[in-house]
């Protein structure tokens, strides 16, 4: 099954986001919040995102889904195309749409579009 990694500069968002799409795509999905510094301050750490890929990847692949500013710098400086890759998305709607697809079986690619279909989501 396709992993996903949840990365924002809040570990709190980060954990949020991530519980919400558990409820919605199912607790089955390999999913991992890496948000935050390690002293619990507000940015993003190589360290902890290198960490959550290893914890969600399962060998299908993983997508990092970054919410702004250094989540994304941090989030290109470890994808591994073919096997990394970042989810250009909004940081709600994709992860969700991610986790739904990961847990119908989609493949990298099928997560992939499926988070980028959250920017043709319409709200009104």
């Amino acid at each position: 099954m396709v992993g996903i990694v949840l990365i924002s500069h809040s570990s709190g968002l980060a954990a949020e986001v991530a519980d919400l799409a558990r409820q919605i795509g199912g607790a089955q999905v390999p999913l991992a919040a890496a948000g935050g510094t390690e002293d619990g301050g507000l940015g993003t750490s190589p360290d902890r995102v290198t960490a959550a890929i290893e914890e969600v990847d399962q060998g299908d692949g993983v997508v990092l889904i970054p919410d702004l500013g250094s989540s994304v710098l941090t989030a290109r400086l470890l994808q591994a195309p073919g096997h990394v890759v970042i989810a250009d998305v909004p940081f709600v709607e994709g992860a969700v749409s991610a986790v739904v697809a990961a847990g119908g079986g989609a493949s990298l690619d099928g997560v992939l579009a499926a988070a980028e279909e959250a920017w043709r989501v319409r709200k009104l």
